[in-house]
């Protein structure tokens, strides 16, 4: 417990030292001393200078940062929970793909910000309802462990919105193209600061850390966990629940961002163990401090030109990923 509260520390102080590296860092250089009283007029809510309206869009940017990759990866973690399937994340059931349709479809009818986003919310609750409806049964917990129905309704549910987010592409106008097309490698350009992603993440870790004993109870016995007390439908239902909602308010924040939640919760695995009861806090703040840093690494390694995160997500995360199976097959 003791080993598990310090773990705990490190990384919320590690979560608050990327939100102020990002915050600081930046193509327009700042001396300390302008820093320090631009800090002071943000906390007094007058940010009057030139530094403390620049130190204020960095902090709105990189605190959507921050819960866009904490709820990539707390969907991760309920992902491979819920379909016992080590390479599953939050994009696998295709809740993405219903968020991309959404907002592919509001920008393609010339939609204001605002619209993209609540259309991408949109799409992506709708599939996430449709799955509900015909993958109930999974849901409900069989002798099955891996909701095998589940996997392949969402696959082929993905596939669909594949098409619909292609023929989008192909009939859209080239100035609009270009937003399209970043909005799905997964950008934070033009994200806003917004307190629902907040209350999502919060209350989907809430229900995690209460459930994460019988998560493990049904990750090891996932046949015999009723047996041992364990409600597997309530438990099937909430994960799938929260993992959509999650996936949802992230992707509508900042498009589809790959790797995040599918690297960060096997490395957090990797190093720290399977006890849900560590992992789910571990990943959700070791995921957000990653997207902060990578969305930081984004915008100012070729400034005054902005990359898509997504883009420095995927870069990072295929060598991350390959070096971890490397070491799992060394292990077995």
């Amino acid at each position: 417990m003791r080993q598990a509260n310090f773990l705990m520390a490190v990384l919320a102080l590690l979560a608050c030292g990327s939100l102020l590296f990002a915050s600081v860092v930046g193509s327009v250089a700042t001396p300390v001393p302008d820093l320090i009283a631009a800090f002071g007029e943000i906390l007094r809510g007058q940010p009057s200078s030139l530094t403390a309206t620049l130190l204020e869009l960095r902090l709105g940017r990189a605190l959507s940062a921050f819960v866009t990759g904490a709820a990539l990866s707390l969907a991760g973690v309920m992902m491979q929970a819920l379909l016992r399937n080590p390479l599953a994340d939050p994009y696998v059931l295709g809740v993405s793909g219903g968020a991309a349709v959404g907002a592919l479809g509001a920008m393609l009818l010339f939609g204001a910000a605002w619209i993209v986003d609540a259309a991408a919310f949109g799409g992506a609750v709708v599939v996430a309802l449709l799955l509900f409806l015909l993958a109930r049964r999974d849901l409900r917990g069989g002798a099955e462990g891996s909701a095998p129905m589940l996997l392949l309704t969402g696959v082929i549910v993905s596939s669909g919105c594949a098409a619909l987010v292609t023929l989008m592409l192909s009939i859209a106008p080239e100035n609009r193209l270009r937003g399209m097309v970043f909005w799905l490698i997964g950008d934070l350009s033009s994200t806003q600061p917004r307190l629902l992603p907040w209350l999502i993440w919060l209350a989907a870790l809430g229900f995690a850390l209460r459930m994460a004993r019988a998560i493990n109870v049904v990750a090891l016995y996932a046949e015999a966990a009723a047996t041992l007390g364990i409600r597997v439908d309530r438990l099937r239902k909430g994960l799938f629940l929260c993992a959509a909602l999650l996936t949802a308010s992230a992707v509508s924040s900042a498009g589809s961002i790959g790797f995040v939640g599918l690297i960060v919760p096997h490395a957090c695995r990797f190093a720290w163990g399977s006890d849900h009861r560590l992992l789910l806090p571990a990943a959700t703040l070791a995921g957000g401090s990653f997207l902060v840093l990578a969305d930081t690494l984004a915008r100012t390694v070729a400034a005054p030109q902005q990359l898509p995160v997504g883009v420095i997500t995927a870069l990072i995360g295929v060598p991350v990923f390959l070096l971890q199976l490397h070491h799992v097959q060394r292990r077995a």
